[in-house]
């Protein structure tokens, strides 16, 4: 992940009918920050004729409504908003919600725990500390429905891909690279490591709502047995035994 913090904010046109703000072309922490922040004003107070706000990891999408604006006056009314955000960083806003998961670390359920804990220079014990240890953020949703990007973990595990794809992984598995993770909601093909399984689908199209996280939501891992992950596994609800808390 780039360690440029430089902002360079700019609008691109999305289709007939959205527009995207982009804060930087790499991932690096004060573009995520500034998404992140940007998201969530234009979600307190959205311009006229805005349909849809959609943060990604350095960028918003806006769709918006062609009857009551166009996208050059949204584009200024956005773009000025940016760019005050990107000459005086401010943190990301505080989480809303937070979200609980039990997850099963290391063997079967994180077959590349091992060997990031020796690239790391940590036990494997040490390394689920840290990941159960604080709250992370959902930086994103996106590749799949309900798909997270949370992070950001500390600088060293700032970790490349896998030369190789695993063939899959399944369903709840919890892979890191680039210091995020992301829990597959179906099994899936991935050149990122599996440290842990949970039982939390990310997308149900059946539940209310199917896609239960939110960017922006706190999440925080906690360490259970394989047989309890095997148990949440049968609950018709997807959640996985995941306890959400309103923060605010």
């Amino acid at each position: 992940m780039s360690s440029d913090d430089s902002l360079s904010p700019g609008i691109f046109p999305a289709g007939p009918d959205a527009l995207l703000v982009r804060f930087a072309l790499t991932p690096c922490p004060a573009a995520m920050d500034a998404a992140q922040v940007l998201a969530a004003r234009l979600d307190r107070d959205p311009p006229a004729g805005v349909t849809e706000i959609a943060p990604a990891l350095v960028s918003v999408l806006l769709r918006f409504d062609r009857a009551r604006t166009s996208r050059s006056a949204l584009a200024d009314t956005v773009l000025d908003q940016a760019r005050a955000i990107a000459a005086q960083p401010p943190a990301p806003p505080a989480a809303v919600r937070r979200w609980t998961i039990p997850a099963a670390f290391g063997g079967e359920n994180g077959p590349h725990l091992d060997d990031i804990a020796n690239k790391l220079s940590i036990t494997p014990k040490a390394a689920i500390a840290r990941i159960c240890g604080d709250d992370l953020r959902v930086l994103s949703i996106g590749f799949a429905p309900g798909q997270p990007y949370i992070g950001l973990l500390p600088e060293e595990w700032d970790l490349p891909r896998l030369t190789d794809m695993t063939p899959s992984v399944p369903a709840g598995a919890v892979v890191v690279a680039v210091r995020q993770i992301v829990m597959f909601g179906g099994a899936s093909a991935t050149g990122w490591r599996q440290i842990a399984r949970s039982a939390f689908r990310t997308f149900l199209p059946d539940r209310s709502p199917p896609m239960p996280l939110r960017p922006g939501d706190a999440i925080r891992y906690v360490a259970a047995p394989e047989s309890e992950i095997d148990m949440l596994a049968r609950n018709s609800d997807g959640l996985g035994g995941a306890k959400l808390e309103v923060l605010a």
